[in-house]
């Protein structure tokens, strides 16, 4: 059966294709950002757009991101469990939200971690030390233990986007679906996102190197830890109202969107024997490409054109933190008050109110900060194609109007 065939037979399970209704780690993509500011030149060649960035990208490490860990997508066992999801179609659980964003992911956010991989990994080349090194293809450039690293970054991504697509069952609305069918879908993303950790662990096994299994071990502590504060801050009484401030920001977002990508990099150098500088360069460029991505997602439902398409913002993004500590914790509170209709927040009268402050332009010199931390670690690796590509994913995430 084809390839093309099979994604059909895929999305076949998961119900009528379309646009995902919610993407859960990222709110938007950088497609419509129209201009950077930045200490360094942009070359007019460079692409205009995040998916021509992307698909150029992809063309130079040979096959496209989107077909990561299509391996274990299309093995008996989740096919089995498409089936089951199939189960959910009509009910608003987020695990059909994220399946279906999987095998109709246009906008390339969901596999961005594995084609970077890909792409730092190629940008540095074989070292002098494990140049003759048989396992190299010398038509990609890139080992194929690194591509298998690359797959294992997207499995463990794909499954935190699963864990956290569990419904908080004491939160549900009738129109939300069934209650035992909110039940039943939280059992398979469960299940679901134990099962591709499991292959991530066993891919990892076999790429017979301690310290690339220490690394991104590590990687899945810092994401279990990001997200357990993330989810420990909404669910105090007086979530709305608290300031985490943005050296505690910093601190989580690292955890649950930087360390994995930062983590995976280096162990893309840790394979090709590179030496502990290239190695913590490559962890810089992950990091700091990560927290301007996930800073430029943030700043969406603030920059684009039609608000709409965001009902509603997380109260602790980069913009809303940063208006905060402008503002003094007495007036954001105020505002958090003045914004509130029949004891709801109102976020189209609180998105303006955040506008008219200084958190959105203060967040896009942030995001452009990190992007020029990114480029400067780029700088360690030698001109070619593959660093091209990653320098144009900076200037795609950092390029606002």
């Amino acid at each position: 059966m084809s390839l093309r065939k099979l994604l059909l037979r895929l999305s076949g399970y998961l119900g009528a294709a379309g646009p995902p209704r919610r993407q859960w780690w990222c709110s938007g993509t950088p497609d419509t950002i129209s201009s950077v500011v930045s200490r360094r030149a942009h070359s007019s060649r460079s692409p205009a757009h995040w998916n021509q960035v992307v698909s150029e990208a992809e063309k130079i490490v040979g096959y496209p991101a989107s077909f990561m860990s299509l391996r274990c997508l299309l093995s008996d066992e989740l096919s089995n469990i498409a089936m089951q999801v199939r189960k959910l179609v009509g009910t608003q659980h987020p695990l059909l939200t994220t399946a279906r964003g999987l095998v109709h992911d246009s906008r390339h956010n969901l596999q961005l971690r594995g084609l970077v991989v890909l792409l730092i990994s190629k940008a540095a080349g074989p070292s002098a030390e494990n140049s003759s090194c048989q396992n190299y293809d010398m038509v990609s450039g890139i080992y194929s233990c690194q591509r298998s690293l690359a797959e294992i970054t997207e499995l463990i991504h794909t499954a935190l986007l699963v864990h956290r697509g569990i419904v908080n069952l004491s939160e549900l609305q009738s129109s939300d679906g069934p209650l035992k069918d909110m039940q039943f879908g939280n059992k398979i993303a469960i299940l679901s996102g134990d099962f591709l950790l499991a292959n991530a662990c066993n891919g990892l096994a076999l790429l017979q190197n301690t310290k690339v299994v220490e690394l991104l071990a590590s990687a899945l502590k810092d994401l279990v830890q990001g997200v357990y504060q993330e989810n420990s801050a909404l669910a105090k009484e007086h979530s709305i109202t608290v300031d985490i401030g943005m050296s505690t920001w910093k601190e989580q977002t690292f955890l649950s969107h930087c360390a994995l990508l930062a983590k995976s990099c280096q162990a893309a150098m840790e394979l090709a024997k590179h030496g502990a500088e290239v190695q913590d360069m490559a962890f810089q460029y992950g990091k700091h490409m990560a927290m301007s991505h996930k800073i430029n997602s943030d700043l969406q439902p603030f920059i684009k054109d039609k608000t709409s398409d965001f009902k509603t913002f997380d109260l602790n993004s980069a913009p809303v933190v940063l208006h905060q500590e402008f503002l003094g914790r007495d007036l954001w509170i105020k505002q958090i008050g003045e914004a509130q209709e029949k004891g709801r927040v109102n976020y189209t009268k609180l998105r303006e109110t955040i506008k008219a402050g200084k958190g959105v332009t203060s967040a896009i010199d942030l995001c452009r900060y990190h992007g020029n931390k990114a480029l400067e670690a780029l700088e360690s690796f030698p001109p070619s194609e593959a660093r091209s590509a990653l320098e144009n994913i900076v200037f795609a995430v950092t390029r606002f109007s």
